[in-house]
C-alpha cells in the first residue's frame, strides 16, 4: 500500500507545474528564440532569460540571455529533461489574481508578488479562493473608514485586492445564504495573521451600523495585549510568535449586527513554561513581573531580575532588542482593568505567576537512588508555599513522594531527583495551563451578549506550518494541525472547482491534485504515530527510545512519507505536504503524558488563597485542555443519559487522557466547525526575517508559500482550464482577430468558429455555457496574435498617414495653380457681368417707371371708394346707436318706478312695527317704575349700614392728595439741585475757560523770549565766524580757490551720483509699492477666501451637527417604537392608530400650550435629545427676574392673607350683629371667592412668565418681542382694560346712589330713572356704556339667583358689589401710586447720588488738574472735554436709537388700535337700537354692488387643524400638486392661514398650526423619506413657506422687492423669527435627506457608468481575469450606462422645477450630486488596478465631457458642478499623459493641484498597460514625483470623503404672486376653509 502511495505522490509532484514541454504546440507557431523562460537560481531561487536559439527536440543545452546582460548555457536535466518555466508576457504582470495569469507556476506567482509588493507597493493578491497578504512592516493609510465605505457591498472582484474584501463577502454570504462564516488567517509568526484578523473585525463592527458593536471590537482588541503577555513568546524567528491558536467566533443577531464574541484556544505550549531553547523567552508575562518587581504592589512577590530564576533564564536571552517589558506590563494591567478584571483578581494573577517562578528554583538533594529530599526551610519553597497560601510540610512532603493505589491498599512511595524534577515542572505546566483557561474565561465573559445570536463570522488566527533545528512534540502537533487544515483547504478549492465545471457544463476528468490523507493516516489512524504514544503512555516502563523503536518497527520501509535519520535512533522524519521535518523523540512521552501527582493538586485545592482553588474546579469534568471550554461551549460527547455514581475509576480514566488524544479530539471539533461554515482563506506571507519594509526575500516567501498551499491551489487550476472568459468578454478583447463576414448576432457561435481557426487542436479549450476555458499558455498565444495583428494595424496606419501628406502636398500645389487660373477667369467673367448689369439696369429703370403710374391711378380711385363707405357706414350706426340709447332710457324709468314702489310698501310697514314695539315697550316700562317705587323705600336701612364706605372713601382720597403733594416737594427739591449743579458746572466753566487764556499768553510770552535769544546768540557766532573766514580768504584766496574748484568738481560728480541713487531708490520705492499693493490684495483675497472657508466650516459644522441631531431623533424615536413594542405587546387583530400623532412634537420649544398640557406625561419621560449650551450672562437675567416673580408672589400672598384675616374679622363682626347675618356673610364669602379667583388669575400669569422665560434660549429675554416681553406686555394692557371698567363702574354706582338717595323723598319718586339716564348720558363712549349695562346685567343675573331673599330684585346686592369693586379699585389705585412714587424718589435719589459723585469726581480731576504744569494741565483738561462729551454723545445716540425703537413700536400698536377700534365701530353700529335708527333722518342713497375684496387670508376653526394638516400634508401626493397646481400650493395656503391667526391675535393658534405642520412635514419625511418627489416636493414647499414669513415678515430688508399690495398683507401682531430659524433647520434636514437618496439613487450607476462602460466602443479591451470576476465593463441587459445617469439626472432636474424649487438651490443639488459622481468614481478608480490604463482615462474624459455638455443644457454652468469633478478629469489626464522624464514629472505636478500627493502616487502606482505598445511607470520616476510633492500640505488621506455634503444656503426668493388671486381647488378637499 505505501509503494502505491509513493507512485501517486511521484506522479503528482511530476505533474504540479506546467513545463515548457508541455506547451510545444502553440510554442512551435510562434518560434522559441527570443522567448522569455525562468531558471533556478540559489541566491534569487528563481530568474529570468531570454533563449538566444531555437529549442529543437534532442537538444541537452539552451543558449540563454540573462537580464544583468550575461550569456548562459543551461543544460537540461537528462533525467528528466524538463524545460525551463515559460514566462508570462509584461501586460499579464502585476495582476490582482494570480490564476488570471497564463503560466501558472512558482516563479510566476513569485514574480507577480514582487511586482505588486515592490513596485506597486500592493500588499494584497488574489490566488483564487486565497487573500495572499505580505507585511509591509510599516502603517498604511489603506484601513480607515472610508476605505471600509468604499469596499462596503461591492463584489469580491470589482474592486482591488483587500482584507475588506473578504470581510465583506463573509458578511454578504451570512446575510444572503443564512449560513455562517469563516475567515481562516494563518501564516508564521510576525506575518501579521493578528493585525489581519484586527482588521477583519474593525470592518465588521463598522458596516453592522449599531453603537455597541464598536465595544466589542475594543474589547476584543483589548484582549490582544492580555492573551499576547500570557501565550506570546520570543522564538529564533519571531520577537512575538504565538504559542497558541485561537478562534473568535463574532455575533451577529438578526439584523446582522454585532451583540458580541467568544474565544476558543488551542494547543497551548506548555512546556516553554519550564524549557526554553537557547536564543528563546518564556512566556512575556514572566519578564513582564520581573521588570516591575520594584513597584511597591509587587513588592511582596519577591521577585528580581529574570536571570535569578531558572524557568526565566534556559534561553539566555531574557530581553528583547527595542521592547520595554515594563512598559508593557503596563499595558497588560490597562487591558484586565478594561476588560473588568479587578485589580484584586489581577494581584491574585501575578501571585500566581511569581509563585510559579519561585517553584522553578526549589531544588532537590538525592538521599539515594529512588529518594530525595528538600533541605530545610528552603527559601524558595517557603515562599512559594507563601504566596499560594499553602501548608509548606504538606507540599514539601509531597514534592518528593507520590501515592500508589492498588484495590486493597494504599502505599506512599519516595521518588528519585529526576522524578521530583519531573514532577515540580509538570505542577508549574499544570498551575500555568489553569491560569491560562481562567483568563480566557473571563475574557468570554467580558465579550459575552445576553442577546439571542442569530448567527456568527469566525476568525480562526492560527500558527502555520513549522521547522525549526530542534522540533518536538508542539512542532508536531501544530503540523499536524495544518495538515488537517490543509485537507479542508485542498477539498473545498477541489470541490469550487468541480462545481465551475459541472455548472458550464464542461466534461469533468478527475483533476489529480495532491491529497494529504496518508500523512494525516500516518499520524491519527490506528497503530499511527498518536496511537503508538499514547499506547507507550500506558505502559509501564515506557521511554522515548522504546516509542521510537515501535515507530521504525512498524512504518520504516512501510510508508514513504515515514522516514529515519542516519545519525540518529531518537528521531524520526515526516513528509509533510510544506516539507520534511525532523522530530526528536526526547520527550515526548513525558509531555504527552503532562502527568500531575493528584496530592500536589490536593494540596493547592486546599489553599488559603481564594482564586487558586477557582483553577481546579473543573479538574472532575472530562474536558479538553485545549481552553475549548473557555468560550462556554461543551464539546460535543456522547454523556451517559443517567449519572453514573460510584465509579471513580471512570473518572480517573477520563481524567488520564494523554495531551495527543485531547488535542485530536479538538481539532476534530474545530473542524466539524470549520465544515458547517463558508470558508474564506487569508495567508499572511512574511517578506523578511529582519522587518525592513516593503523588502522582499524570495527564499523566504517561496517557503511560506509552499507551505501554506498557495501553490497547490495554482496547481489544482493549472490542471485544468484556468484561463476562463466569458463570451462578450473575448469577442470585446479578440475583436481585432475576426473578420467582418465572422461577425454573427449570436456572440456565442462567433468565438467558436473564431477559436476553431485560431486554435487548431481543440483539447486546448472548452465551451461552457456562459465561458471559455483554455489550458494554460493559451491566453498568451492569442496576446501574441492579438499583439501582432494591432502592430499590423500600426504599420497601415502609419503607411496611409505618409500617403496623406504627400497627397497634402501635391493639393496644395494644385490649389495654387487653380487659383491663378481663377483670377484671369475672374476678370474676364468681370467685364462680361459689367455689361449684363447695365443692361439689366435698363430694363428694372423701365419697369419701376411703369409700375408707378399704374399704382398711382389705383390709389386715387381707392380713396374715393374709402370715402363714400366710409358716410354710409356712420350714417347706419348713428340709427342704431339712437335705438338702443331710447331702450335704455325706458328701463331705467321702469326700475325707479318700481323700486319706488317697493321702498313705500317697506316703509310703511315698518312704521306699524316700530309703533307696536314702541307701545309693548312702554307698557313693559310702566311695570318695571311701579317696582322700582316700591324698592326704594327699604333703601333708608341700606344708606345707614353704609355711611361708613363713604367716609373711607373720603380718606383714601385725602391720603392720594397728601402723596401728590409730597411728590410735588421732591420734584422742587430735584429742581433746586439741578439748578444748584447747572451754577457749579457754570462757574467751573469760567474758572477753566480764564485759566486757559493766562496759559495761552504765558505760552506765547515764552516763546518769544526764546526765539530772541537764539537769534542774538546766532548772531553773535554768525559774527565771530565772518571775522575768522575773512582772515583766512585774505591769507589763502589762492589756495582756497583751487580746493574750491576741485570741491566743486567733486561735489558735482557726488551730486550726479546721489541724482542716479535717488532715481534708483525711487524707482526700487515704486516698485515695492507695487508689490506691497499686490501682496495686500492677494493678502486680501485670501482672507476674504480664508473667510468663505471658515463661513462655509461653521455653516457645514452646524448642519452636521444639525443632522447628527436629526438622525439621534429618529434613533430615539425607533428606540422608543422598540420600547413600546417589548412593553405592549400587541394582541391578535388590528389596532388602529392615530393617523395625526406625531412623535416629534416635543423637540420643539415652540409647542402650543394644549400640546403642552396633553404632552407632560410623554416629557417628562422622555430625556432632552437637545441641550442648548448655558449662557452665564442669560441664566442671570433669568434668574434675577424669576426672584423678582417670587417676591411679586409673596406681595400677592401677604395681601391674599391680609383680605383674609379681613375676611375672619368681619365675620367676627357678623357673629356680634346676627340681625345682619345673612347679608354679611353672602357678601364677605362672594369677597373671598373673588379674592381666590384673583390669586388663581395671577399665579397662571406668574407661569406664563416662567414659561415664557424658560423657553427664551436668547442672551435678550426682556427685549421688545420676546415671549416674556409679549407677556408683560398682554398682562399690562389687561390690568390697564381691568382700570378703565372699574372707573366706569364706581361712575355708574355713584350715580346710583345719589338716584336713591333722591328717591328716599317721596315727592321725587319718579325722578331717579332720569337722573340715573343722566348719568348714562354722561358716559361719552360707546364702549364705557356696554361695559357697564353688561356688568349691571352679570350682577343682576348672579343676584337674582343667589342673594334674591335681599329684596325683590337685589337692589341691595347690586349695590354692594359696586360699592366692593370701588373699594378695591382705590386700594389698588392707592398701592400703586404709593408704588410709583416709591420709585421715582428711589429714582431721584440714585440721580442724585450720581451728581454728587460726578460733582465730587470734577472736582478731584479740577485739583490734579491744576497741580500739573501749564501745558499738560491744558492737554488734560481738553482731553477731559473731549471724553465727556463723546460720553454724551454715546448716551444721546443710544437714547434716540430707544425712541426709534419705542416709536416704531408705537406706531405699530397704533395700527393695531386702529383696526380694533374700526371693528368696535362696525359691532357697535350693528348693535344700535331701532329706536335710535328712527331719530335719524333717513336719506335714501343708492349703494352700488361690489364684488368682495380678498385679503390674501384662510379662515379655519380650530377643531378642523388636525384636518387641514392631514388634507394638505399628510395625505397629499406631490405628482398630482406638481402637475396640476401652481407650484409651492402648499405653502402658500399654510402662510394664509398663519396670516389669518395672526390678524385674530391668536398666539395659541399661531403655535399650534406651526408646530403641527412642522411635525406632519417630518412625519411625511419619515414615511416615505426614500422616495425622490416626496422629499423634492418638501424641501420646495417648506423653502417657500421660510421666503414667505420673510417676505411678509414687516422687515425693511425683506420687502424691497414686494407691491404695495403684498405690504398690506404683511404680519401685524407676532414677530415670527424664532419660526423661521426652527424651518431653516428643517430644510437643511429635508436637503440633507434629499442628498441622501440622489446618493442612493445614483450611487448604482456610477460605477458601471463612468468607468465600466465603455462610451467609445473599441477604444479599451478587456484584460484576463482570474476566478474573481470583475464586472464586465460591456453593456449587457440590466447594466447602467451614462446614458442611464443623463437621464437620471434630467428626471430629477425636471422633478425639482415642477416643484418650483428655487434656481440657487437646484445649482447647490445639482453641485452636490456632481460631487458624488466624481468622488465615487475616482474613489473606485484608486482601489481598481484593471481601471487605471490610457484608454480608461480616455472613457473618463469623455464621460466627464458629456456631463458638462448636460450642465450647458441646463444653464447650469456656473452651479460649482463642473468645479467638483476636478479631481476626476486630473486623475484622467494623469492616466494619458507622458510619464517618463523630468519634464513630465514637472508638468504632472502642476497640473494635478486638485489631487492630493497620495491619490497621485496611488494612480501611477495602479497604471497598468492595458496593450503592449503602453509601458509601465517606473519606480524612479514615482519617487521624483514623491520627491517634487513633498513640501505640498495637503490631506495624506487617499479617498475623496463621498459622503461629504456642501452646507447648504437658502437666498431669499421673494414671490411675485399675490396671496388673494390664490384659488384652492376642490381636489385638496380643503372645503372646511374660507377666503377672507
Amino acid at each position: 500500500m505505501c509503494a502505491e502511495m509513493l507512485s501517486i505522490v511521484t506522479v503528482q509532484r511530476q505533474s504540479k507545474i506546467p513545463h515548457l514541454q508541455s506547451m510545444l504546440t502553440c510554442l512551435d507557431e510562434t518560434a522559441l528564440k527570443f522567448a522569455r523562460v525562468w531558471i533556478p537560481d540559489p541566491e534569487e531561487v528563481w530568474k529570468s532569460a531570454e533563449l538566444l536559439k531555437d529549442y529543437k527536440p534532442g537538444d541537452k543545452v539552451l543558449l540563454l540571455h540573462l537580464e544583468e546582460g550575461k550569456d548562459l548555457e543551461y543544460h537540461l536535466d537528462p533525467k528528466t529533461k524538463e524545460l525551463p518555466h515559460l514566462r508570462n508576457p509584461d501586460i499579464l504582470v502585476g495582476e490582482n489574481d494570480l490564476t488570471a495569469l497564463s503560466y501558472l507556476h512558482e516563479p510566476a506567482v513569485l514574480h507577480n508578488l514582487r511586482v505588486r509588493f515592490i513596485d506597486s507597493k500592493l500588499i494584497y493578491t488574489y490566488c483564487g479562493i486565497v487573500l495572499v497578504a505580505i507585511n509591509p512592516y510599516e502603517q498604511l493609510p489603506i484601513y480607515g473608514e472610508d476605505i471600509i465605505n468604499a469596499y462596503s457591498g461591492q463584489n469580491m472582484g470589482d474592486m482591488d485586492p483587500h482584507i475588506f474584501a473578504v470581510a465583506e463577502e463573509a458578511y454578504k454570504q451570512m446575510a444572503r445564504d443564512e449560513r455562517n462564516q469563516s475567515i481562516i488567517v494563518s501564516g508564521e509568526s510576525g506575518a501579521g495573521k493578528t493585525v489581519s484578523a484586527k482588521y477583519a473585525m474593525r470592518y465588521f463592527a463598522t458596516v453592522s451600523g449599531s453603537a455597541s458593536e464598536a465595544n466589542v471590537e475594543e474589547k476584543v482588541l483589548a484582549s490582544n495585549p492580555i492573551m499576547e503577555s500570557i501565550g506570546n513568546a520570543k522564538t529564533t524567528r519571531n520577537d512575538n510568535s504565538s504559542r497558541f491558536g485561537k478562534y473568535i467566533e463574532i455575533g451577529f443577531d438578526k439584523r446582522y449586527r454585532i451583540i458580541g464574541a467568544n474565544m476558543r484556544t488551542y494547543l497551548l505550549e506548555k512546556s516553554r513554561v519550564v524549557f526554553q531553547a537557547e536564543e528563546e523567552r518564556n512566556y512575556h508575562i514572566f519578564y513582564q513581573l520581573c521588570a516591575s518587581a520594584k513597584l511597591p504592589e509587587f513588592k511582596m512577590l519577591r521577585l528580581g531580575n529574570a536571570d535569578n530564576f531558572n524557568y526565566t533564564k534556559q534561553g539566555g536571552s531574557p530581553v528583547i532588542e527595542g521592547v520595554d517589558d515594563a512598559k508593557e506590563m503596563a499595558h497588560t494591567r490597562q487591558a484586565c482593568t478594561l476588560l473588568g478584571i479587578s485589580e484584586s483578581h489581577q494581584m491574585g494573577i501575578f501571585r500566581i505567576l511569581a509563585g510559579i517562578l519561585h517553584l522553578g528554583n526549589v531544588g532537590f538533594t538525592s538521599r539515594d537512588a529512588d529518594s530525595c529530599t528538600i533541605p530545610p526551610k528552603h527559601e524558595p519553597l517557603c515562599i512559594f508555599c507563601e504566596l499560594m497560601g499553602v501548608d509548606y510540610e504538606e507540599m514539601c512532603h509531597w514534592l518528593c513522594h507520590r501515592k500508589l493505589a492498588t484495590a486493597t491498599e494504599t502505599y506512599i512511595k519516595p521518588i528519585s531527583k529526576l522524578q521530583a524534577t519531573n514532577a515540580r515542572d509538570a505542577l508549574a505546566k499544570h498551575i500555568y495551563a489553569k491560569l491560562f483557561n481562567w483568563i480566557v474565561d473571563n475574557v468570554n465573559q467580558a465579550l459575552h451578549s445576553a442577546v439571542k445570536q442569530h448567527s456568527f463570522i469566525g476568525v480562526l488566527d492560527i500558527y502555520g506550518f513549522e521547522t525549526f533545528e530542534i522540533n518536538s512534540f508542539e512542532q508536531f502537533c501544530i503540523n499536524y494541525a495544518n495538515e488537517k487544515l490543509q485537507q479542508q483547504f485542498n477539498m473545498h478549492v477541489f470541490k469550487l472547482e468541480q462545481e465551475e465545471y459541472m455548472k458550464e457544463q464542461i466534461p469533468w476528468t478527475l483533476i489529480d491534485f495532491y491529497d494529504n490523507q496518508p500523512c494525516i493516516n500516518l499520524i491519527e489512524s490506528k497503530l499511527g504515530i498518536l496511537d503508538l504514544l499514547d499506547e507507550e503512555c500506558k505502559m509501564p516502563k515506557g521511554t522515548d527510545d522504546t516509542w521510537a523503536q515501535k515507530l521504525y518497527n512498524t512504518h520504516l520501509n512501510k510508508c514513504a512519507l515515514f522516514e529515519k535519520p542516519r545519525l540518529s535512533n531518537k528521531a524520526f522524519i515526516i513528509q509533510h505536504f510544506a516539507d520534511k521535518v525532523e522530530y526528536q523523540c526526547e520527550g515526548f512521552l513525558e509531555k504527552n503524558k503532562d502527568t500531575v501527582f493528584e496530592e500536589q493538586i490536593k494540596v493547592l485545592k486546599s489553599s488559603k488563597f481564594k482564586m487558586l482553588p477557582e483553577l481546579f474546579q473543573d479538574d472532575e469534568k472530562a474536558i479538553s485542555p485545549t481552553s475549548a471550554t473557555s468560550s462556554g461551549r461543551t464539546p460535543l460527547t456522547r454523556t451517559p443519559a443517567k449519572p453514573t455514581k460510584g465509579r471513580p475509576g471512570q473518572m480517573a480514566k477520563e481524567h488520564k487522557k494523554t495531551v495527543g488524544h485531547q488535542f485530536r479530539n479538538s481539532l476534530h471539533l474545530l473542524m466539524e466547525t470549520l465544515n458547517a461554515t463558508t470558508p474564506h482563506y487569508v495567508r499572511c506571507i512574511k517578506p523578511n526575517d529582519f522587518k525592513f519594509p516593503f523588502t522582499f526575500d524570495e527564499k523566504r516567501a517561496v517557503q511560506q508559500l509552499r507551505a501554506c498551499g498557495v501553490l497547490e491551489t495554482i496547481r489544482i487550476s493549472a490542471a485544468g482550464f484556468p484561463s476562463r472568459w466569458t463570451y462578450q468578454e473575448f469577442f470585446s478583447r479578440y475583436r481585432v482577430l475576426m473578420k467582418q463576414k465572422d461577425v454573427l448576432s449570436d456572440r456565442k457561435q462567433t468565438c467558436k468558429n473564431v477559436l476553431e481557426k485560431l486554435i487548431l487542436d481543440k483539447d486546448k479549450y472548452q465551451f461552457g455555457k456562459t465561458k471559455i476555458f483554455f489550458r494554460a499558455g493559451q491566453v498568451a498565444y492569442l496576446e501574441k496574435l492579438r499583439a501582432d495583428k494591432l502592430r499590423a494595424a500600426c504599420i497601415r496606419i502609419q503607411k496611409t498617414i505618409r500617403g496623406w501628406l504627400l497627397r497634402k502636398k501635391y493639393l496644395r500645389m494644385r490649389k495654387a495653380a487653380i487659383t491663378m487660373q481663377r483670377y484671369v477667369r475672374g476678370y474676364q467673367a468681370r467685364c462680361y457681368a459689367k455689361f449684363l448689369r447695365r443692361t439689366k439696369a435698363a430694363t428694372i429703370i423701365q419697369k419701376y417707371w411703369r409700375m408707378y403710374v399704374v399704382r398711382r391711378r389705383y390709389k386715387i380711385r381707392r380713396a374715393a371708394t374709402i370715402v363714400l363707405q366710409s358716410y354710409l357706414r356712420g350714417f347706419l350706426a348713428r340709427n342704431r346707436y339712437r335705438k338702443i340709447l331710447r331702450e335704455h332710457k325706458a328701463v331705467i324709468i321702469q326700475k325707479r318706478v318700481r323700486g319706488w314702489l317697493a321702498r313705500t310698501h317697506y316703509k310703511r310697514s315698518m312704521h306699524a312695527i316700530i309703533y307696536l314695539q314702541c307701545c309693548f315697550r312702554r307698557m313693559m316700562a310702566k311695570r318695571e317704575l311701579k317696582k322700582l317705587k316700591i324698592e326704594a323705600r327699604s333703601v333708608e336701612r341700606y344708606k345707614k349700614l353704609h355711611i361708613g364706605m363713604e367716609n373711607k372713601i373720603m380718606q383714601l382720597q385725602r391720603k392720594v392728595d397728601e402723596q401728590n403733594k409730597d411728590y410735588k416737594c421732591l420734584v422742587e427739591k430735584l429742581t433746586n439741585l439741578e439748578g444748584i449743579y447747572n451754577s457749579e458746572t457754570e462757574k467751573l466753566r469760567s474758572d477753566l475757560e480764564r485759566l486757559q487764556l493766562s496759559e495761552e499768553e504765558a505760552k506765547v510770552a515764552t516763546g518769544r523770549v526764546l526765539s530772541l535769544q537764539e537769534e542774538i546768540a546766532k548772531l553773535r557766532k554768525d559774527l565771530e565766524q565772518t571775522r575768522s573766514e575773512k582772515k583766512c580768504i585774505e591769507e589763502h584766496a589762492d589756495r582756497y580757490k583751487q580746493e574750491t574748484e576741485q570741491l566743486v568738481s567733486n561735489l558735482k560728480e557726488e551730486n550726479t551720483l546721489l541724482k542716479q541713487e535717488k532715481e534708483a531708490l525711487n524707482h526700487r520705492i515704486v516698485q515695492q509699492a507695487k508689490e506691497m499693493t499686490e501682496t495686500m490684495e492677494k493678502k486680501l483675497v485670501e482672507e476674504t477666501k480664508q473667510l468663505e472657508l471658515d463661513l462655509n466650516d461653521e455653516r457645514l459644522r452646524y448642519q452636521n451637527l444639525l443632522n447628527e441631531f436629526s438622525r439621534l431623533e429618529e434613533r430615539y424615536d425607533d428606540l422608543k417604537e422598540e420600547m413600546t413594542l417589548m412593553v405592549h405587546v400587541p394582541k391578535p387583530g388590528h389596532k388602529r392608530t392615530d393617523s395625526t400623532h406625531s412623535s416629534n412634537e416635543s423637540e420643539y420649544i415652540f409647542s402650543s400650550e394644549i400640546a403642552e398640557m396633553e404632552d407632560i406625561p410623554s416629557r417628562t419621560e422622555e430625556p432632552s435629545e437637545k441641550k442648548v449650551p448655558l449662557d452665564m450672562s442669560l441664566f442671570l437675567k433669568l434668574q434675577k427676574r424669576v426672584t423678582e416673580l417670587e417676591q411679586e408672589k409673596q406681595v400677592m400672598q401677604d395681601e391674599l392673607d391680609r383680605k383674609e384675616e379681613q375676611v375672619l374679622r368681619s365675620k367676627a363682626k357678623e357673629e356680634e350683629r346676627p340681625q345682619i347675618r345673612g347679608a354679611e356673610l353672602e357678601y364677605e364669602s362672594l369677597k373671598r371667592q373673588e379674592l381666590e379667583s384673583e390669586n388663581k388669575k395671577l399665579k397662571n400669569e406668574l407661569n406664563e412668565l416662567r414659561k415664557a422665560l424658560s423657553e427664551k434660549s436668547a442672551p435678550e429675554v426682556t427685549a421688545p418681542g420676546a415671549p416674556a416681553y409679549r407677556v408683560l406686555m398682554e398682562q399690562l394692557t389687561s390690568v390697564s382694560e381691568e382700570l378703565d371698567v372699574r372707573k366706569e363702574e364706581v361712575l355708574i354706582l355713584r350715580s346710583q346712589l345719589v338716584s336713591q338717595k333722591e328717591a328716599i323723598q317721596p315727592k321725587n319718586t319718579m325722578t331717579d330713572s332720569t337722573i340715573l339716564l343722566e348719568d348714562v348720558q354722561k358716559m361719552k363712549d360707546k364702549g364705557e356704556i356696554a361695559q357697564a349695562y353688561i356688568g349691571l346685567k352679570e350682577t343682576n343675573r348672579s343676584s337674582a339667583l343667589d342673594y334674591h331673599e335681599l329684596n325683590e330684585d337685589g337692589e341691595l346686592w347690586l349695590v354692594y358689589e359696586g360699592l366692593k369693586q370701588a373699594n378695591r379699585l382705590l386700594e389698588s389705585q392707592l398701592q400703586s401710586q404709593k408704588r410709583s412714587h416709591e420709585n421715582e424718589a428711589e429714582a431721584l435719589r440714585g440721580e442724585i447720588q450720581s451728581l454728587k459723585e460726578e460733582n465730587n469726581r470734577q472736582q478731584q480731576l479740577l485739583a490734579q488738574n491744576l497741580q500739573l504744569p501749564p501745558e499738560a494741565r491744558i492737554e488734560a483738561s481738553l482731553q477731559h472735554e473731549i471724553t465727556r462729551l463723546t460720553n454724551e454723545n454715546l448716551d444721546l445716540m443710544e437714547q434716540l436709537e430707544k425712541q426709534d425703537k419705542t416709536v416704531r413700536k408705537l406706531k405699530k400698536q397704533l395700527k393695531v388700535f386702529a383696526k380694533k377700534i374700526g371693528e368696535l365701530e362696525v359691532g357697535q353700529m350693528e348693535n344700535i337700537s331701532p329706536g335710535q335708527i328712527i331719530d335719524e333722518p333717513i336719506r335714501p342713497v343708492n349703494i352700488p354692488r361690489k364684488e368682495k375684496d380678498f385679503q390674501g387670508m384662510l379662515e379655519y376653526k380650530k377643531e378642523d387643524e388636525q384636518k387641514l394638516v392631514k388634507n394638505l400634508i399628510l395625505e397629499l401626493k406631490p405628482r398630482g400638486v406638481a402637475v396640476n397646481l401652481i407650484p409651492g400650493l402648499p405653502a402658500y395656503i399654510l402662510f394664509m392661514c398663519v396670516r389669518h391667526a395672526d390678524y385674530l391675535n391668536d398666539d395659541q393658534k399661531v403655535r399650534s398650526l406651526l408646530t403641527s405642520t412642522i411635525n406632519s412635514i417630518k412625519k411625511v419625511l419619515k414615511k416615505r423619506g426614500d422616495d425622490f418627489e416626496t422629499v423634492s416636493f418638501w424641501l420646495s414647499n417648506t423653502c417657500r413657506f421660510l421666503h414667505c414669513l420673510k417676505q411678509y415678515s414687516g422687515e425693511e430688508g425683506f420687502m424691497k422687492h414686494n407691491t404695495s399690495r403684498q405690504n398690506e398683507h404683511c404680519l401685524t401682531n407676532f414677530d415670527l423669527a424664532e419660526y423661521r430659524q426652527v424651518l431653516s433647520d428643517l430644510a437643511i434636514q429635508i436637503y440633507q435627506q434629499l442628498v441622501r437618496v440622489l446618493e442612493n439613487i445614483l450611487q448604482p450607476m456610477i460605477v458601471s457608468g463612468m468607468l465600466e462602460h465603455e462610451t467609445i466602443q473599441g477604444v479599451s479591451g478587456v484584460k484576463p481575469t482570474g476566478l474573481r470576476k470583475r464586472t464586465s465593463s460591456i453593456a449587457d441587459e440590466g447594466t447602467y450606462t451614462l446614458d442611464s445617469i443623463l437621464r437620471q439626472l434630467n428626471s430629477f432636474h425636471s422633478v425639482m422645477c415642477q416643484h418650483g424649487m428655487d434656481p440657487e438651490l437646484i445649482k447647490q443639488v445639482v453641485k452636490q450630486m456632481f460631487y458624488i459622481i466624481g468622488a465615487i468614481t475616482l474613489n473606485n478608480l484608486l482601489l481598481r488596478k484593471d481601471m487605471c490604463s490610457w484608454s480608461k482615462g480616455m472613457q473618463i474624459r469623455y464621460n466627464v465631457s458629456q456631463l458638462e455638455e448636460w450642465l450647458r443644457d441646463k444653464n447650469l454652468m456656473n452651479s460649482g458642478a463642473k468645479e467638483t469633478l476636478e479631481p476626476l478629469i486630473q486623475a484622467a489626464q494623469l492616466l494619458q499623459v507622458k510619464k517618463k522624464t523630468d519634464d513630465d514629472a514637472e508638468a504632472i505636478c502642476s497640473m494635478c493641484n486638485a489631487l492630493t500627493t497620495a491619490q497621485i502616487v496611488k494612480v501611477l502606482n495602479l497604471y497598468t498597460p492595458v496593450n503592449e505598445f503602453e509601458e509601465r511607470v517606473s519606480v524612479s520616476f514615482i519617487r521624483t514625483i514623491q520627491m517634487r510633492l513633498r513640501d505640498r500640505k495637503d490631506s495624506p488621506q487617499l479617498l475623496m470623503d463621498a459622503k461629504h455634503i456642501f452646507p447648504v444656503t437658502f437666498p431669499f426668493n421673494p414671490s411675485s404672486l399675490a396671496l388673494e388671486t390664490i384659488q384652492i381647488p376642490a381636489s385638496l378637499g380643503l372645503g372646511f376653509i374660507s377666503r377672507v
